[in-house]
C-alpha cells in the first residue's frame, strides 16, 4: 500500500486469535496499519492478516516469543516497516493456574515474562521511539481480587496495573498509557456453560459482556486525550461485588438458636 507511511500503525500483541484479534480489525476498521503479533499461532494470523488487508489497511505479521527474547526488539522491528507506528496494545499473555504454595520457578519465569516484563519493554522502546502516541494494557478484573489459586498470573497482571500508573507519569504527556481490565467476556474453551452462568451470578448486571464492549472501550480510551494512567474494568461491575463477612448475614447455628445465644 502506498499510504503506509501517511497512515497511524498499532502495534497488538497477541493478535492472531481471540481478543487480541478483535482489537486489531477494529484498529483497522478505523484506519490504522496493522502489526500483528503473534507467537505459534501461524495459520490463524495469517488468515487474520488477509482479512484486515481486505478493509483497505497494511497488515504486517512478526513472529515473536515474547517469554524468550529481548521484547523490545519488536517495537524496532515493526517501526522499520510502519514507521508511523502510534498505539500500542499489550494483549498477550500467558495463563497458568496455581496456588502461592504449587507455584515452580519455571511457571513464575513464564507469567512474569510474558505478562509484565514483555509490556514493560515494548512499552519503553515504543515510547523511546514514536514523537507521541497510546499504549493501552490489557489486564484482567481478578486484579481487584486475592484469588490465590492463579497466583503467578495474578501476581503480574497486578505488577502490569502498577506499571501502567507509573508508566502514564514518567512518559506523559507525549505517551498515554491505560489499561483495560475484562471481566466475564471470552472464557477459555474449557469452560462449560454452566460455569459461564454461575460467574453470571457475581455479576451486578447479571450478563456476561460481549468482545464489542471491550473494542469500545479501548476505542473511549485512545480518542479522550485528557485520559491517562486509568484502569477501565469492563466487567459488569463483578470488582464490586465482594461484601465480605458482616453481622447481619451470619447465620446462627441450630445449637445458639436452642441456648438463645447470638
Amino acid at each position: 500500500m502506498t499510504d503506509t507511511a501517511q497512515r497511524p500503525a498499532a502495534l497488538v500483541t497477541g493478535a492472531a486469535t481471540r481478543l487480541g484479534l478483535a482489537f486489531a480489525q477494529a484498529l483497522a476498521e478505523q484506519g490504522y496499519d496493522i502489526a500483528l503479533h503473534y507467537h505459534r499461532s501461524v495459520a490463524q494470523a495469517e488468515a487474520a492478516a488477509a482479512d484486515i488487508r481486505s478493509m483497505g489497511v497494511d497488515c504486517y505479521l512478526f513472529p515473536f516469543d515474547l517469554a524468550r527474547a529481548d521484547a523490545g526488539q519488536l517495537v524496532s522491528q515493526v517501526i522499520e516497516q510502519l514507521p508511523a507506528l502510534k498505539v500500542l496494545v499489550n494483549c498477550a499473555s500467558a495463563y497458568g493456574a496455581a496456588t502461592i504454595a504449587d507455584t515452580e520457578h519455571a511457571l513464575l519465569h513464564t507469567q512474569f515474562a510474558v505478562n509484565f516484563f514483555a509490556p514493560l519493554a515494548l512499552s519503553r522502546t515504543f515510547y523511546n521511539s514514536v514523537s507521541q502516541g497510546n499504549i493501552i494494557n490489557i489486564l484482567d478484573n481478578k486484579i481487584a481480587f486475592q484469588q490465590n489459586n492463579y497466583a503467578a498470573y495474578l501476581l503480574s497482571k497486578k505488577a502490569l496495573a502498577e506499571l501502567t500508573c507509573l508508566a502514564a507519569v514518567e512518559f506523559a504527556p507525549r505517551v498515554r498509557v491505560n489499561g483495560i481490565a475484562p471481566g466475564v467476556v471470552l472464557p477459555g474453551s474449557t469452560r462449560s456453560d454452566d460455569y459461564i452462568q454461575w460467574r453470571v451470578q457475581g455479576i451486578p448486571l447479571r450478563r456476561q459482556g460481549e468482545v464489542a464492549d471491550l473494542v469500545q472501550a479501548m476505542t473511549y480510551l485512545l480518542e479522550n486525550e485528557f485520559v491517562t494512567g486509568q484502569i477501565l474494568f469492563v466487567d459488569g461491575g463483578e470488582r464490586l461485588n465482594q461484601r465480605g463477612l458482616n453481622a447481619e448475614d451470619y447465620k446462627i447455628g441450630e445449637d445458639d438458636k436452642n441456648r438463645g445465644t447470638l
